[in-house]
Order: structure tokens, then C-alpha cells, then sequence
């Protein structure tokens, strides 16, 4: 707002960068700028101040789908005074000479008219659209024909006023309405998320199937090659065994072998042996058989008494000695008897 110094029949006013102020005096203009300070009469001067920088004007409004929806339009309109000199000619920005405020509300008017516009275009195209159309591209929609209906605007360019842009937030429908359009987005969001966790599971048991039909491989894996060690073992034990037996055969044949030739030597030796006794005994025969029987009487006493116990004394009678000595004298004497004799030493 403009700030201004009271004196006695003179004002000076001074004015921000963003505002334009337009002095006239008798119906001329003496000063038009922004930013300017000066004095001037307050009974014969009146002075408009218009600011020039953008302002923004936030819209809220109700409309009417072709399909008879209420929805709520959620925008904003940024514009600004183009042409201050006009805008101070047809909107009333006159300021109290002593206060430096408005003289009326010319913002509202502005606003006003601003907003009215806005909702023509956006009723006129909400009206041909329905609902699910609005929903999904009425803020793209509402926001060209808004700010094109607004540029091309013959009152606001008669006026000076220019819109900067048009911003549309949202079209809403009524909260049940909104609710009840949003339960199929819902659900199909529902069903990918039960898709998506049906997938998961069906993944975790899959790769679960595929640890298990792993393990179940590696175990029959395992099994396989414990058989074939098992096999192999019982092939080398049954080999060692088989050697073994045929090591323990060879040995036992060797022993046998041995063995029998060992009795055949035995057999050999008590065969020789007995041949030689049976040719001693049959040679011993036949000395025997040329011997006279004195020979043969001291032959067998002296075999008698090699079969006889110890004898530790001899006792001879005269009756045993005489019956001795008259035998032995009764032994005839000859050359056989000295060869039996000689042979029995």
C-alpha cells in the first residue's frame, strides 16, 4: 500500500516497486509509474494505485457431470494487471489521500470475475463429460479450456488483466461416489497383491521342491555310490577270501605233499629197515641152523638175559651147578661147534 506524509494542504505519497500509481488533477494525469514518490494536492488530485505483480486466486466450485455426478473442482488462476492506466480507468483503485488505502475493494471485483469466468468454461466442458472421463482426464481438460477461455476473454483484455496460468489440482467426485469408484481399483489391486503373494508361495514351493528333489538326489546320489562301495567291498573281500583260500589250498597242498612224501620217506625207511632186520634175521637163521645146540643155548640164555629185570645178586646151588656142568659136558666138541661159537661172538 502506498505510504503517505500529511501536511497542512499537501500529501506526499510514496509507492513499492510492485504497485503502479496514476496522479491525475483536473482529469489530466500528472504522474503514471511504479515505485514513484511526489506531492500533490489532496483537494484537487486523485490517485489510483494498481499493483502489478502476479497474484494468485485459489478456485473451489461445484459441477455437474453429463451423467449427473457432483464434482468438485479443486484449481487456481495466476494473473496480473497488464495495463495499469487502463485497469485504474475501469476498476476503481482510487486511494484515501490521507490513509493510503482503497477507497473500495477492487480485488474482490477482480476476483469475482475471475472466478465466474473460470467456472463457465469449466461447467460447460464438466457438463459433456461423465464421470469416469472426468475422473481420469478432466485436469488436463478443465486446465486448457480454463486458461484458454480466460486468454481469450474479450472483457478481461478491455479490462487489463491478463492471466498467467491456470493450475487444476483435482476433480472430485462425492466421498461415496469416490469411494465406490475406487472399490474396482481396489479389488484389482487386491487381486495383484494376492497374485503377486500366490506367485511367491508358488516360487517358495518350487524352489522348496527343487531343494528337496536336490536332497532327495544327492541322497539317492550317495546311495548309489555307498551300494557300489558296499559291492566293491564284498568283490575285494570275496577276492581276498578267494585268494586267501587258494593260498591256504596251495599251502595245504604243499604241506600234503610234504606230509606224504615225508611218510613215503618213513615208509621207505621202515620198509628198508624191516628188509634189512628180515635179512639180519634170516641170515641170524641161518647161522642159527648150522649151530650145534650148545650154541644155540648160550645164544638164548644170553637173549634171556638181555629180556631179564636187574638182578642185583646170583645164588647157585650145587644142584643147579652140577645139572649145568653135566649138560655141558655132554656137548660133544668139534670144528661146527668152534665156527657157532665164533659166530655167537
Amino acid at each position: 500500500m502506498a505510504d503517505i506524509t500529511r501536511i497542512p494542504f499537501l500529501r506526499h505519497l510514496s509507492v513499492p516497486a510492485t504497485s503502479h500509481v496514476v496522479h491525475r488533477r483536473r482529469g489530466r494525469v500528472v504522474h503514471s509509474g511504479q515505485g514513484l514518490a511526489f506531492w500533490f494536492r489532496p483537494l484537487t488530485s486523485t490517485v489510483s494505485e494498481v499493483p502489478v505483480d502476479d497474484r494468485e486466486l485459489p478456485l473451489l466450485f461445484h459441477a455437474r457431470t453429463a451423467d449427473f455426478q457432483d464434482v468438485t473442482v479443486l484449481a487456481s488462476v495466476s494473473y496480473r494487471f497488464a495495463d495499469p492506466e487502463l485497469v485504474a480507468t475501469r476498476l476503481d483503485f482510487g486511494i484515501e489521500t490521507d490513509l493510503g488505502t482503497w477507497r473500495s475493494d477492487p480485488l474482490d471485483q477482480v476476483s469475482t470475475l475471475l472466478t465466474q469466468l473460470a467456472q463457465q468454461h469449466a461447467l460447460d466442458l464438466l457438463a459433456s463429460m461423465p464421470l469416469a472421463e472426468a475422473m481420469t482426464g478432466g485436469v488436463a481438460a478443465v486446465r486448457e479450456r480454463v486458461g484458454a477461455g480466460l486468454a481469450a476473454d474479450e472483457r478481461l483484455r478491455d479490462t487489463g488483466i491478463a492471466t498467467v496460468g491456470v493450475r487444476v489440482v483435482g476433480v472430485r467426485p462425492e466421498p461415496d461416489v469416490e469411494r465406490a469408484l475406487q472399490t474396482p481399483a481396489r479389488e484389482l489391486v487386491q487381486q495383484e497383491a494376492d497374485r503377486a503373494t500366490y506367485e511367491r508361495r508358488a516360487q517358495a514351493v518350487e524352489r522348496e521342491r527343487t531343494i528337496s528333489e536336490n536332497e532327495l538326489q544327492s541322497r539317492i546320489t550317495l546311495a548309489t555310490q555307498e551300494e557300489q562301495l558296499v559291492a566293491q567291498e564284498g568283490t575285494n573281500a570275496q577276492r581276498r577270501a578267494t585268494e586267501a583260500a587258494a593260498a591256504a589250498r596251495i599251502e595245504a597242498q604243499a604241506r600234503a605233499d610234504a606230509d606224504r612224501l615225508a611218510s613215503q620217506a618213513r615208509a621207505d625207511g621202515l620198509r628198508a629197515v624191516g628188509a634189512a632186520e628180515a635179512d639180519a634175521e634170516q641170515a641170524r637163521m641161518a647161522a642159527y641152523a648150522g649151530a650145534g645146540q650148545g650154541v644155540l643155548l648160550a645164544v638164548a640164555l644170553r637173549e634171556l638175559a638181555g629180556s631179564l629185570p636187574e638182578i642185583g645178586s646170583l645164588t647157585l646151588s650145587p644142584d643147579v651147578l652140577t645139572g649145568a656142568l653135566a649138560r655141558l659136558a655132554a656137548v660133544p666138541a668139534g670144528p661146527s661147534s668152534d665156527t657157532a661159537a665164533d659166530r655167537g661172538r
